[in-house]
């Protein structure tokens, strides 16, 4: 394309072909090379390596790590006082590019379960915290409400922290990880950061918990995320968290919960953490 004679192309599509052309050459499979997770970027989907998922005595298996979303899992696990075994996947070492993996999330992302006695007692497979939350909540019919408007209400809230989390991760990335600091990215992410927060914060003036009155897989999905701007990226001060004072006091009430305390040292490193798990 570029050895056509320039005469038949304008300026700006010579531009065009030659930046399409640098950009399918770093679309080629190949890792990032930089940043905090250049070792395991890739543009490329499935396992790069072959190996069996490890299988403990439970009927629920879980893959996981300690990450917002992870930790969401295994608090609801904590919550419902269900058996499981909960294993460690370390992303920075590919785990989740194995082929056991894959098979039970083709997006190769934490986290991930096997329910053995799935509908009709039989496995089934689940991926993205968001759907792992609302399955284990309908299977014990616990942290979602029974009444069909405030179930509505309840996965309102639910499906908005889906959306809203990446936000969240772009934020902590630009701020945090990313190898050059870049200005944009920091204020693009901080501001919509600082807005999702202004949303939870009004809702939370009104009602002690999103969904209304009580606790649920909403509030689950969502205080990982929020505790994460402060343990996880160190942002507190540059975010003004102190300012949301309604959310900051709905946090508050949901790590004092026993269940959370555990739960979120679940595939944990952290000092008292449990890196493997095994209900008794």
């Amino acid at each position: 394309f570029l050895a056509m004679d320039k005469q038949w192309l304008a300026p700006g599509l010579i531009g065009f072909a030659a930046g399409g052309l640098a950009v399918a050459a770093l679309l080629k499979c190949r890792t990032a090379g930089s940043g905090a997770f250049g070792s395991i970027n890739r543009a490329t989907a499935g396992a790069q390596r072959t190996a069996s998922l490890p299988e403990g005595k439970n009927p629920i298996q879980l893959y996981s790590l300690a990450t917002p979303n992870g930790q969401k899992v295994g608090v609801l696990l904590e919550e419902l006082g269900l058996p499981y075994d909960a294993w460690y996947t370390s992303i920075m070492k590919g785990d989740q590019f194995t082929s056991g993996f894959v098979q039970v999330n083709p997006n190769s992302k934490i986290p991930c379960m096997i329910d053995r006695l799935g509908p009709n007692d039989k496995p089934i497979r689940l991926f993205e915290s968001g759907s792992i939350l609302l399955y284990l909540a309908e299977k014990t019919g616990k942290f979602i409400p029974a009444d069909p408007a405030e179930r509505v209400e309840c996965l309102n809230w639910l499906f908005f922290q889906m959306g809203a989390a990446p936000y969240f991760g772009q934020f902590g990335h630009f701020y945090k990880y990313a190898p050059t600091k870049i200005e944009y990215g920091i204020q693009r992410y901080s501001m919509e950061t600082q807005r999702l927060l202004d949303v939870l914060d009004q809702r939370l003036a009104e009602h002690p918990y999103l969904a209304g009155p009580e606790y649920t897989i909403a509030d689950i999905a969502w205080f990982p995320w929020v505790r994460c701007l402060d343990t996880g990226y160190g942002a507190k001060e540059f975010l003004g968290l102190k300012k949301y004072t309604h959310v900051m006091a709905w946090l508050e009430r949901c790590l004092a919960r026993p269940a959370v305390v555990k739960g979120l040292l679940i595939n944990s490193d952290a000092p008292g953490g449990h890196r493997e798990y095994h209900s008794a």
